[in-house]
């Protein structure tokens, strides 16, 4: 059971990713609407804008950006260290963190994988009608009816013909949910051991 576990887990990713896809599709009509509500005013606003002070403009954001560039290179250069030793361990601290931050970033991507198949696995069950049926297994779990004992059980059988008749086929049902239900818990458990 626990090789159908990891066989499923990649298809509730892909569940979990089709129905997240979904949910952002479902936005775009609205993003499609305001940008057709907006674009009128900003096709006049290019409409009326002058080529010459785009231009001068651009050509000002370009001389500053290689002004900056050059300040930092020149930072940079001149920061250098020249010792070897020293370069070296510099080499090696950030070999190390950069193991580090890729660690952390698997660790980040193997969480966020299972959220996501969790969420593809409620999707599914969701789309199966499961979830009903999951908490009313989990009530029955939780709070258990107490089962009728074998004499307590036949003696109103014996009083009342009929209706303690309908009672027996209703009570041994939900015994056995109950039971199926344990059953179910009991060999989940004993595989994942």
């Amino acid at each position: 059971m626990a090789i159908i576990d990891e066989l499923r887990t990649p298809l509730y990713f892909a569940a979990g990713t089709a129905d997240l896809a979904v949910r952002q599709a479902r936005k775009v009509p609205g993003l499609i609407e305001q940008l057709a509500a907006e674009a009128p005013a900003r096709i006049d606003a290019v409409r009326k804008t002058d080529p010459k002070v785009v231009q001068e403009k651009v050509t000002a954001q370009a001389k500053e950006a290689q002004a900056t560039v050059q300040a930092k290179f020149a930072e940079v250069v001149g920061g250098l260290d020249t010792d070897l030793k020293k370069l070296g361990e510099t080499a090696q601290d950030l070999a190390l963190r950069g193991v580090g931050v890729a660690a952390e970033y698997a660790v980040k991507a193997r969480e966020k994988y299972e959220e996501v198949a969790a969420h593809g696995e409620e999707a599914v069950r969701a789309w199966r009608g499961e979830v009903a049926e999951e908490i009313t297994e989990i009530a029955v779990v939780v709070e258990p009816e107490p089962a009728p004992k074998k004499e307590e059980a036949e003696a109103p059988a014996a009083e009342t013909g009929t209706e303690a008749e309908a009672g027996t086929e209703e009570a041994p049902a939900r015994k056995t949910t109950a039971r199926k239900t344990s059953a179910k818990k009991a060999a989940v458990a004993a595989e994942k051991e």
